[in-house]
């Protein structure tokens, strides 16, 4: 059987990761690093382009990398609209989406982008997989409480998916068969629940729903958030800062790393314990609230993520939740994988491709 080879792409705010895949296999990767002082004169993201494909050509020819040889290229999906979980061709409504930016600007808008620029002049299909809009929310859990306001699935989508397939594997039964509660534990945190095969409810892990995470407020109450938004003391940019980026962890203790909170802890700090405590006991707060979505017929519960390498959190979170259900620990996200195994299933016809229309 002919090798399927892959080329993967995967923007970030400050980098451009790059992969060859033979089918499973990752032949080479890389992480193309981006001038912070560069990235800032441009005002918009859609805006680095140009300057991101260019410094990604550059890679390419400096690696060697025979494109003429690629089956298909895949890009990290952007803020598009609403759509449920799968591969999707990029079409020129994808490219309209992105390039309009109209559901917000993130950097993985730009990976559709690239994929589609690599691909075009190679006659071969890209592709995006299982990007941060995947919605497949039960319509009850998309009341909020204010009619004004929807609750929206904005979620790892990518590494949730990824991760549900290997417990579904793991445990031996098709994860359409399975009641999952998984928890992406990184800058951001994602509580899902899995619901035969579809993320019935998530918290919105870019919008400050949900728990506390190194780097976002998570639920705050409104009273004195309202206060503050009026007091004439903040900017709404000031207040969007304090719920993603500066929330959190860094609110606290002035950093979302981790690592550093472990060793003040080791070190006898109480006040860092206490808020680390903190993160770890409201995302075990999460999936416990969560668990009611499924019933409490909960299969497995899955702690994966950045965050899931630390044994002082996936303790505490076990030690909280493991009454529900078994506890299987996924440290880290393989998103590259993930990317290119969406691709594989389609060119290896396991799956229909998907049209974004």
């Amino acid at each position: 059987m002919e090798k399927n080879l892959i080329l993967v792409i995967n923007p970030g705010s400050t980098s451009t990761k790059v992969a060859l895949f033979k089918d499973k296999e990752m032949l080479s990767t890389t992480s193309i690093q981006h001038d912070s002082k560069e990235l800032i004169k441009y005002n918009k993201i859609i805006d680095q382009l140009d300057y991101r494909m260019s410094m990604l050509n550059d890679a390419i020819e400096s690696y060697g990398l025979n494109l003429s040889s690629l089956r298909a290229v895949v890009g990290r999906g952007g803020m598009l609209k609403s759509i449920e979980s799968g591969t999707y061709l990029i079409n020129d409504r994808v490219i309209e989406d992105l390039l309009e930016a109209k559901r917000g600007e993130h950097a993985s808008n730009l990976g559709a982008l690239m994929a589609k620029r690599i691909s075009d002049p190679l006659n071969i299909p890209a592709f995006i997989v299982d990007p941060v809009v995947v919605d497949e929310m039960n319509d009850i859990a998309r009341i909020s409480g204010m009619k004004e306001i929807e609750r929206t699935s904005i979620f790892h989508a990518l590494n949730h998916k990824a991760v549900a397939r290997v417990v579904s594997e793991k445990l031996g039964r098709p994860y359409q068969d399975l009641n999952l509660i998984i928890a992406h534990l990184g800058g951001g945190v994602s509580v899902a629940a899995h619901g035969k095969g579809r993320v019935i409810d998530v918290n919105n892990a870019l919008d400050g729903d949900g728990p506390m995470s190194p780097e976002r407020s998570g639920t705050v109450p409104l009273g004195p958030l309202y206060t503050m938004c009026f007091s004439n003391e903040y900017s709404l940019k000031d207040i969007k800062r304090k719920n993603y980026g500066a929330g959190g962890l860094v609110s606290y203790l002035g950093t979302s790393n981790a690592k550093e909170v472990l060793k003040m802890i080791d070190n006898n700090d109480s006040y860092a314990k206490l808020i680390m405590d903190a993160m770890c006991y409201q995302i075990s707060k999460e999936i416990g609230a969560i668990s009611t979505v499924l019933k409490g017929r909960v299969d497995a519960i899955v702690l994966t993520g950045g965050l899931a390498h630390n044994p002082y959190i996936t303790r505490y979170i076990t030690e909280s939740v493991s009454w529900i259900s078994t506890v299987h620990v996924y440290p880290g996200e393989d998103e590259m994988s993930a990317l290119n195994e969406g691709a594989l299933r389609i060119l290896n016809h396991e799956e229909q491709v998907k049209l974004y229309e």
